[in-house]
């Protein structure tokens, strides 16, 4: 185990340092001469990408229109921006207004075959963690399938779903939506304003000027913005057992996790007065019992949600994760009713 242990710190420690690496040629005040040396790679990227979206524009390659409202949330960086927290408050928004949605997702590295109707007590080693999430957060209908469009079809088939939420897709463009919505990460930006690989752009920034609401993890009270707020600590064991925020506090934990910007995370756990050991794994990462056989019953271990449901099999009984809900501002609030009411009008 002391070998395991060892290989896993080289690991993370490999992992920290590709993401310190890639944080500093993406995301430098001033293009790197790495950025310089990948842009015309970057270029080409971002005209694949245009001619791409235009050709499905031009009705050159097929697009399916599904028989009930499709609303997209996507972003055009790649990594961790909040968009599946956000897709589960926009479900409960949809669902005040007298909708019945229902969730596709791509089932991120899932060993499905075929399309899946997710429960909360799905695999998430079949299904993905995400998808897991959604269904046990939301209670509704979560479908994966890698082709989305097919997704799509089969949730607008069931008599319970009158309308359908993609987590992610903004870049499918074979499914038809009637509303965009992209969510931008205030803290990290757009980086050096570059496509794959010089930068961290799935599209070119001008793409936002086509999408029907730009929501702001972290923005200001000026622009539609939401917060990721905690809400309190759960046992991971039993999922039941909850308890306030300063439940550890002053607490030495390990904050293990495996999301796209874990940072975050861990500012967060600081400002709740953690002192933490942070233990960051690939984005995804399908954790194991041999990453938990060196942690005693008394060592306090602190993860997200989306961690969380891939650990409750092998967690020890000190294992919690930080329950979070996405805050949204008035604007934000405001400006989404108006778009689904233009878009979809009032539904009864």
């Amino acid at each position: 185990m002391k070998n395991y242990w060892q290989k896993m710190v080289t690991i993370i420690g490999f992992m920290k340092f590709i993401d310190i690496w890639i944080s500093k040629h993406w995301y430098a005040s001033r293009k790197t001469w790495i950025a310089h040396l990948l842009s015309p790679f970057g270029l080409l990227f971002s005209v694949i990408a245009k001619v791409r979206r235009l050709l499905y524009q031009k009705k050159i390659f097929s697009v399916y229109h599904a028989s009930c409202p499709v609303i997209v949330v996507g972003n055009i960086t790649v990594g961790g921006v909040g968009k599946t927290p956000f897709v589960m408050s926009l479900y409960f928004f949809l669902k005040e207004r007298g909708w019945n949605p229902g969730i596709v997702s791509r089932g991120y590295k899932g060993k499905y075959r075929d399309f899946v109707f997710v429960t909360p007590t799905s695999d998430p080693a079949d299904v993905g963690d995400e998808a897991v999430l959604l269904s046990r957060r939301t209670g509704g209908l979560v479908v994966v399938c890698r082709d989305r469009s097919r997704a799509v079809q089969i949730l607008s088939q069931q008599k319970s779903c009158d309308i359908v939420l993609s987590d992610d897709g903004l870049q499918h463009y074979a499914m038809h939506r009637d509303v965009e919505i992209a969510v931008h990460d205030a803290r990290r930006q757009y980086g050096n304003g570059l496509c794959l690989p010089a930068g961290p752009l799935r599209e070119p920034v001008s793409r936002l000027k086509r999408v029907d609401m730009v929501a702001v993890n972290g923005g200001n009270e000026t622009e539609a913005s939401f917060h990721l707020q905690p809400v309190s600590f759960v046992n991971v064991l039993d999922l039941l057992t909850s308890y306030p925020l300063d439940f550890l506090g002053g607490k030495k934990v390990y904050a293990m996790t495996g999301i796209g910007a874990p940072e975050r995370f861990f500012d967060t756990l600081h400002h709740l007065n953690l002192e933490i050991t942070p233990l960051a794994f690939p984005d995804h990462y399908l954790f194991k019992s041999k990453d938990f056989a060196a942690f005693s019953d008394q060592d306090v271990i602190v993860m997200t949600e989306k961690d969380a449901v891939k650990c409750r099999q092998f967690a020890t009984k000190n294992t919690w994760y930080l329950s979070v809900d996405a805050h949204w501002n008035d604007r934000l609030s405001t400006n989404m009713s108006v778009l689904l009411n233009e878009r979809l009008g009032v539904q009864n």
